[in-house]
């Protein structure tokens, strides 16, 4: 099993190794033009010329926040509405019609609000982070909490557990967390990806999003791929955080691990 595992990281890394040597070589031998596409030579001088700046710290930071903001609330609302939907029908179906309507509006749809109702504050940036976050954790949960065979409710009454409080707290949510946790997994790559779109209206001096529009203005393209780079490497540690910590402590029980 390590054997195996080491082979494949290290096909990962010989991916990546080619991936590189094939985009330096068609940006210097194909396009040769900087600004139509920076080659990995290019982007290496510009990350090493914005690290000694100090501004990388302060934008990652600002994003940071914005994002905290932004999936915090969606954590906040979108997990109990989720409960409360999934396991009362007369909840369901006095939000079910509300929220079919404001689900398939896109998030960059409710900026003007942000702004109008926020300012250009960070908080306007987590509105739409937020918006965007929301919806995939609420219906995942929501799906989880109706997916909870009833037969784990019965042996649950049976055992003493016989307030609606208990029977979530104890039987319904371990069940539906493989679900809970999909959703939170998705909108966190959601909100995410809504991450530059909500500081491009200027809510801050800070941030990957708004430097990466900031430095396009500029024409520095090799900059702008260097943000674009931090964006995707980050979204990629916070998933992989994410999983490790739900598989470790809250998802042990598929493996075995009682301890």
């Amino acid at each position: 099993m390590n054997g195996n595992k080491s082979r494949e990281r290290w096909l990962g890394g010989l991916a990546i190794a080619l991936g590189l040597i094939l985009w330096q070589g068609v940006s210097a031998y194909l396009v040769k033009d900087p600004f139509i596409l920076p080659g990995p030579v290019d982007v290496l001088s510009a990350f090493t010329a914005l690290f000694w700046k100090g501004t990388l710290l302060f934008d990652f930071e600002a994003s940071m926040i914005h994002f905290a903001i932004g999936l915090g609330a969606a954590l906040l609302v979108g997990i109990p509405v989720g409960i409360a939907m999934g396991w009362n029908r007369r909840f369901d179906a006095f939000l079910d019609p509300v929220i079919e309507i404001l689900r398939p509006i896109p998030p960059l749809a409710w900026i003007p609000f942000a702004i109008v109702w926020f300012g250009l504050t960070s908080y306007s940036a987590g509105f739409v982070i937020f918006i965007g976050s929301v919806f995939p954790i609420m219906i995942n949960t929501y799906s989880g909490f109706r997916g909870v065979p009833r037969v784990f409710v019965e042996a649950g009454k049976m055992l003493g557990c016989t307030k609606n409080r208990d029977l979530i707290r104890y039987i319904a949510f371990p069940a539906a967390l493989p679900s809970v946790a999909a959703g939170i997994r998705i909108a966190t790559g959601v909100g995410w990806m809504c991450l530059v779109a909500a500081e491009l209206f200027g809510v801050s001096k800070f941030g990957l999003g708004q430097k990466l529009w900031f430095f396009y203005n500029l024409h520095q393209m090799d900059s702008v791929v260097v943000y674009m780079i931090l964006l995707g490497l980050t979204g990629l540690l916070l998933d992989m955080i994410f999983r490790h910590y739900v598989e470790a402590y809250f998802l042990r029980w598929r493996t075995g691990e009682v301890a």
